[in-house]
């Protein structure tokens, strides 16, 4: 009778010991794969200071997701007697992704009086040669590059790389015949929400 006893006792904590390692394995290899998926890999794959592609730069840096695809071709620019800024981008370059904002900014200015139309130049067909109504005539194989034609299709700026706002906005300034902005009154923008004392009388 004691030995039975025992006996029973030894299969006991034989039993209880086998299932304190097994759970302790368990929580061991958890613990090991947490590491390795939530640590191990970083938040993000691309971003504004990066060449990654991570998507239309237009509405991911510029706020502006409508200026890609382009409203606008150069011939149906011209034949409205519209400028046509063409900016040259990728999708995948650190550059063409910090000058989007640029973009966007001077499309919240010009966007109705101008065609914006932005060139991805993956999009540019290979070929011999390009007829001045088609995007491929302008490049130059730098990304961004920027080109303004008046409204006669003469180009009337022409630069590479990331450039100022206050560039571009001058030669809109002399396209549209307007005062320049070291002239102009700085105009204050109203709140969308703001109360308009003139209905009010």
């Amino acid at each position: 009778m004691i030995f039975s006893g025992l006996r029973q006792l030894t299969s006991v904590n034989h039993r209880h010991s086998l299932r304190r390692i097994v759970s302790g394995w368990v929580l061991t290899l958890i613990a090991t794969l947490s590491c390795v998926l939530f640590l191990g890999m970083p938040s993000a794959l691309a971003g504004i200071n990066d060449d990654n592609f991570d998507g239309n730069i237009y509405a991911l840096y510029g706020g502006n997701g409508s200026l890609v695809p382009a409203k606008d071709t150069i011939v149906s620019a011209l034949q409205r007697s519209k400028p046509a800024l063409l900016v040259f981008f990728l999708d995948d370059s650190r550059d063409s992704k910090q000058f989007a904002t640029v973009v966007s900014t001077l499309q919240a200015y010009y966007g109705r009086a101008a065609s914006f139309i932005p060139v991805n130049v993956d999009a540019i067909p290979i070929k011999s040669t390009y007829t001045p109504q088609e995007p491929g005539y302008y490049y130059q194989g730098v990304v961004p590059q920027t080109v303004l034609l008046d409204q006669n299709g003469k180009v009337v700026l022409n630069e590479k790389g990331r450039i100022p706002f206050e560039k571009v906005d001058d030669v809109f300034r002399e396209v549209f015949n307007l005062v320049p902005n070291t002239e102009s009154k700085q105009l204050k923008q109203k709140a969308f929400n703001e109360f308009n004392t003139e209905l009010a009388r």
